[in-house]
């Protein structure tokens, strides 16, 4: 089925918004500065082709440790996203979202295009994994949390 889904999504807008969202990685390639934002762009742009089946989680859920874009400086890279190129890729998912939504065949593509302009809005300390990798880390880190909560009591 992720295959099907994904495979109609390409063809049926994935596609553009994965450009967008590359276009975006180029742009920000050419400014020298906007190097670390590049390679989110284009991270998530692949996501873009293809999202079916997969999922963007923080990476300090992931590996339950922070690092440098989980922490204030991947705060500060978020808000200079937001201004810059993520507020209008959102932009271009809702919009697709709501045309998708037009159409009752396109509400799981709707459903998509609204998570996409969620990650949009702030792509820094997250990365994109299987759902059931997703899945296995929010469970692993509800589980971290529970027992440093009963070691506190």
């Amino acid at each position: 089925m992720r295959t099907i889904g994904n495979l109609i999504w390409f063809v049926f807008g994935g596609v553009m918004m994965g450009l967008a969202w590359w276009l975006a990685g180029l742009v920000m390639l050419l400014t020298i500065v906007g190097i670390p934002w590049a390679k989110a762009s284009f991270v998530i742009g692949q996501f873009s082709f293809l999202p079916f089946g997969k999922e963007a989680i923080s990476r300090r859920e992931l590996h339950q440790q922070d690092d440098v874009g989980t922490g204030a400086l991947g705060t500060v890279g978020n808000v200079i996203w937001f201004v810059l190129a993520g507020i209008w890729l959102a932009i271009g998912h809702l919009a697709s979202a709501l045309a998708c939504l037009l159409t009752i065949i396109g509400i799981p593509f709707a459903i998509q295009h609204l998570k996409l302009a969620g990650i949009a809005l702030a792509p820094i300390g997250k990365t994109i994994v299987s759902r059931e990798i997703a899945a296995a880390a929010r469970a692993a880190s509800a589980s971290s949390e529970v027992a440093n909560l009963r070691s506190k009591a």
